[in-house]
């Protein structure tokens, strides 16, 4: 007989672990499954090398999970209950160029402003000015980043019904190097400003991933850039944590073989070693699109070809991870150390990038590298024993390489680490081999077998961020909402799925859609624990501004709509405002709609709306 759950999750990657410890909180039992002998996914921290030098192993930077209610509303206790803490350095990003020359990205926008004028006072001031672009994009794109996207033409047409949709979604077309050179002149600018996006896995030229550009310092400059105190694993821990709490489990080399379908209704897995397990509520599954064919049959084939063809990044990555007997230093000086982001440029020109990033599409590897990283006991002396340090260095490589292809990086990878470290050492002082205790190197082929079923061809993001992929598009329109046409009770989570990869805590919005199949009220769970635990002082939140205007406000307590006006058109009522602060919008009232909402309300409820007007906000 198998053993019941309610429900079963197939992969212990952060989003496969948030979507649980949500369901576990809401009392179901549930068991999450991990064909590896730890959980955490790509966001893990490891001693790779010597014992006491924990490394994180692909995810080190946390930035776009900074808007998640999780985070800011600590929905799940991660800060309060189960131990979790940030570390915000006040210098997210910085670059190095060749001649030891730096530029800053601070949290605080003036002293950006002041590094940028060290190279052009005319980019600074042009900086400013995206700046306040950006911080009026924010909350239109966050508001949707954490629950089930809207569908993406729906978007496009409420976009288009005003000039600062269309600005934002013109943005959303174009490429950062588009929209790096409509708005600066100096190279060193561009190449810190595009440089950072990059490491999304996306080219400059790319059209359809201008948004990165757009969105990322309005981001910086509203929430900061963090890491977990102990390494970007102790988030997944503190999850763990939180499901174990509320009896759920987390069950470590138990690779699932397939799921089990039955009817078109999704009952339950079996494992590799033939144990079957049962799920009443329903099964999630962190399965790439690409693999959906490798573990559910019965799934209609136009379905699975429009999985199979979603696109994945042009390149992937190649990670160093080096023990130092000492921290490491930088010719540049002691504060580039304290970058949360370092990226180090082996040219100032932006052409030369460019060729750069073209030679990785043609599966070259070059002496001129695109290199990133640093030292992060520096932030974080918690990574090694004191007084020591490690170097986590990141350069772009192809997954297919031009001669040998992906198979040829067993024999490969060691040189280009070599070429590598060579990069490395043009900036820091001490990378000697003396310095040196071990190392061990990561190329794209290893990315892929660490997280075969989601981080194919070594994407670490699951696919690629490209327009045409994103929003209830991602990865395609048939899997956009997080399930799979045809398939009762299964649930997809993942890096490649709304709203993108890197650590979004994106297992919300899967719990969130799985909640509402099943009738549970996502809100008063999520409204419970803020009564609990108060306003969480750990994670920064957002901040509505003071107004005049009657707002409609989020379940997150984000602001909707600001309304401004209500007037009369012949027998409708219009609603006119704002959406998201910035966006012109006027919604219509019918006879017909407002009869149906009138028929959603009980005696009950009626009577409180009429001493509703009366009673006092919480805010009040």
């Amino acid at each position: 007989m198998s053993q019941q759950y309610d429900v079963l999750v197939m992969g212990a990657g952060h989003n496969g672990l948030v979507a649980a410890a949500y369901l576990a909180k809401a009392g179901k039992k549930v068991l999450v499954l991990e064909r590896k002998g730890y959980p955490g996914g790509g966001v893990s921290t490891r001693e790779l090398n010597t014992p006491g030098f924990w490394h994180d192993e692909h995810s080190s930077v946390h930035i776009m999970i900074q808007g998640n209610p999780m985070i800011t509303n600590d929905e799940l206790g991660l800060f309060s209950q189960f131990g979790f803490k940030y570390n915000y350095s006040e210098v997210p990003h910085a670059t190095i160029f060749p001649d030891q020359s730096t530029l800053f990205t601070y949290k605080d926008l003036d002293k950006t402003c002041e590094s940028f004028a060290k190279v052009s006072p005319k980019d600074a001031q042009a900086y400013r000015r995206f700046v306040k672009m950006s911080e009026a994009m924010v909350p239109m794109m966050l508001s949707g980043l954490y629950s089930p996207p809207p569908p993406l033409g729906g978007l496009v047409n409420t976009l288009d019904q005003s000039d600062e949709g269309r600005v934002m979604l013109d943005v959303m077309q174009r490429s950062s190097l588009d929209i790096a050179n409509e708005w600066f002149e100096n190279d060193k600018i561009k190449i810190h400003l595009i440089r950072l996006v990059t490491e999304n896995l996306q080219m400059p030229d790319e059209l359809g991933t201008g948004m990165g550009l757009a969105l990322m310092p309005g981001i910086i400059h509203k929430y900061g850039v963090s890491q977990p105190v102990g390494g970007s694993g102790k988030l997944s821990e503190a999850l763990v944590r939180c499901i174990e709490h509320h009896g759920g489990e987390v069950r470590c080399n138990a690779e699932v073989k397939r799921i089990i379908v039955n009817g078109g209704r999704t009952s339950g897995v079996e494992l590799q070693d033939g144990e079957i397990l049962s799920a009443k509520d329903g099964v999630i599954g962190a399965i790439h699109p690409h693999r959906l064919r490798q573990f559910i049959q019965g799934i209609d084939e136009p379905v699975l070809k429009r999985a199979e063809r979603t696109a994945l990044a042009p390149f992937s990555i190649l990670v160093s991870h080096y023990d130092l007997n000492e921290k490491a230093t930088f010719y540049a000086g002691e504060e580039v150390a304290k970058a949360t982001m370092l990226e180090m440029m082996a040219s100032d020109r932006l052409i030369d990038m460019l060729d750069d990033f073209d030679q990785l599409r043609r599966g070259r590897i070059t002496e001129r590298r695109l290199l990133a990283g640093g030292d992060e006991t520096h932030n974080d002396p918690t990574r090694a024993p004191a007084g020591k340090g490690i170097w986590h260095g990141i350069s772009f490589a192809p997954y297919d390489l031009e001669q040998g292809g992906h198979a040829r990086w067993d024999e490969y990878k060691e040189e280009v680490g070599d070429i590598n470290l060579e990069g490395y050492r043009k900036f820091a002082s001490n990378l000697t081999s003396d310095n040196i205790i071990a190392r061990t190197i990561c190329s794209p082929l290893d990315l892929e077998r660490s997280s075969p079923n989601s981080m194919v061809r070594g994407d670490l993001h699951g696919v690629a961020p490209y327009f045409y992929q994103m929003l209830g598009h991602r990865p395609t329109p048939d899997l956009g909402q997080f399930k799979v046409p045809g398939l009762e009770n299964f649930y997809l989570v993942g890096p490649f799925m709304h709203p993108g990869g890197g650590v979004f805590g994106a297992g919300r919005a899967t719990a969130m859609k799985m909640f509402e199949d099943l009738g549970m009220d996502f809100d008063a769970l999520v409204g419970e624990n803020q009564k609990a635990t108060g306003k969480v002082t750990s994670a920064p939140a957002m901040k509505r501004p003071a107004t005049k205007d009657m707002r409609i406000i989020s379940a997150d307590n984000e602001e909707l709509m600001s309304v401004s006006a209500i007037e009369r058109s012949g027998n409708d009522l219009l609603i006119k405002g704002k959406s998201f602060g910035t966006m012109p919008m006027t919604a219509r009232l019918s006879p017909a709609e407002l009869r149906k909402g009138i028929k959603m309300l009980n005696p009950k409820m009626l009577g409180f709306m009429v001493t509703m007007p009366f009673r006092k906000s919480e805010d009040e």
